[in-house]
């Protein structure tokens, strides 16, 4: 309790003076040093404000080349994708082209077939390996060849369509993205130091590890537009191709068509004349077998009108053997009459001789009567089948441009 009411200590006047000073000093310094402080600070805040906004300038000039760069290519990209949908469309128009004129190739070619499969029904000597026949197995040759072809056509067209989609799809997924970026660097340019909803954002200050450089950026762009235009002169190069095989193709069709035509129509003129000269002959052939058979008639005849004089001649003789005695004389009646007998007798057989030669070339007679109507029969047969059933048919034959 005594050290608690210890009197504090006395100081001399000399070491109030001292200490006054020394506050007085130590308080010019701190106020010296918090002034140089905010000097230096103002410097600072002002250096630092002009850097930032120097840089934020910088950012937004950036910025703004990085929205023209992504409107260039996204511009790039649409017209490259407009032209490719375009074209696609048109190749689309000529598959179906492709696709018609090879549909169009199959009843010509059924025509055909079914034309030889009727001519297999000719008889006879009418089953020849003709000019017809011949033409119509190239005609198949020529359909075949066409088919074939429009249809590795096709499947060009087909897979050029496959490819101009596939480089189409790599195109809009490109503008799918040029589209964010741009929306997303349109946001970005549109921020200012009072736009309400600006806030920290934590780990952003780095490089993406699936981040691409810009060369990388405008390469694959570039890549995109180079293979669309790849695919796009494709396309055109097998358009041209295509108009080039249709016309081509219905030309050689229309041509071994018309080939083919002539043909049948001059067969069938031929065999229009031969069936009219067998006509002619046959009917040749029957007058003949009429004059024949009535030259055996009248041979028939002759030899009946024959019986009389040879019975009288032969009774006379019979008769005469009955003269009595010396009145049995070989006179120059006697001999007469025997020649009379031998007389008619070979004359008889003179007219059964020629009889028999008659009713031999009645027979052949008849026999080319029938050899004739068959062939005018065969004739008839060829000409229904080349003429009624093969003409009429091709006549529905129609080769089209596509």
């Amino acid at each position: 309790m005594a050290k608690l009411l210890q009197v504090p200590p006395r100081f001399f006047p000399s070491e109030w003076h001292i200490a006054n000073k020394t506050q007085y000093a130590s308080a010019e310094s701190q106020r010296s040093r918090s002034e140089r402080v905010v000097e230096e600070s103002q410097r600072l805040v002002d250096e630092i404000e002009k850097t930032t906004q120097k840089t934020q300038s910088d950012v937004n000039k950036k910025i703004e080349q990085r929205l023209e760069e992504i409107k260039y290519w996204k511009q790039e990209l649409d017209d490259k994708l407009e032209e490719l949908v375009n074209e696609t469309e048109v190749l689309l128009t000529f598959k179906t082209r492709v696709e018609k004129a090879l549909e169009s190739c199959r009843e010509p070619l059924f025509i055909a077939q079914e034309c030889l499969l009727n001519r297999e029904r000719r008889v006879g000597i009418d089953l020849v390996h003709d000019e017809v026949e011949r033409e119509l197995i190239k005609e198949v040759e020529v359909l075949q060849g066409v088919m074939a072809l429009l249809e590795r056509t096709l499947e060009q067209s087909i897979e050029q369509i496959r490819l101009n989609r596939s480089a189409k799809y790599n195109l809009e997924m490109d503008l799918k993205n040029k589209f964010t970026a741009l929306t997303i660097d349109n946001y970005c340019a549109d921020l200012t130091n009072n736009t309400p909803d600006i806030r920290y954002a934590k780990n952003v200050v780095k490089v993406e590890a699936n981040s691409v450089s810009p060369e990388d950026w405008v390469d694959f762009s570039n890549i995109n537009v180079e293979k669309a235009d790849k695919q796009r002169n494709n396309s055109l190069a097998l358009r041209a191709l295509i108009d080039s095989i249709l016309s081509q193709t219905a030309g050689d069709m229309r041509k071994q068509r018309d080939t083919v035509n002539v043909a049948f129509r001059n067969r069938v003129k031929e065999t229009k004349d031969a069936k009219s000269k067998l006509e002619t002959h046959l009917a040749k052939v029957m007058d003949e077998i009429t004059s024949q058979e009535k030259n055996i008639a009248a041979l028939k005849k002759a030899i009946a009108d024959k019986e009389g004089p040879a019975k009288v001649a032969q009774t006379r003789l019979e008769a005469r053997t009955h003269r009595p005695n010396v009145e049995l004389c070989r006179d120059m009646v006697q001999y007469r009459l025997m020649s009379e007998v031998q007389e008619i007798t070979s004359n008889i057989q003179r007219l059964k001789d020629t009889w028999a030669q008659a009713e031999a070339e009645l027979k052949g007679l008849s026999r080319r009567q029938l050899s004739l109507e068959e062939e005018i029969q065969v004739k008839e047969n060829t000409l229904y089948i080349d003429e009624v059933l093969c003409m009429q048919m091709r006549e529905s034959i129609s080769i089209n441009n596509f």
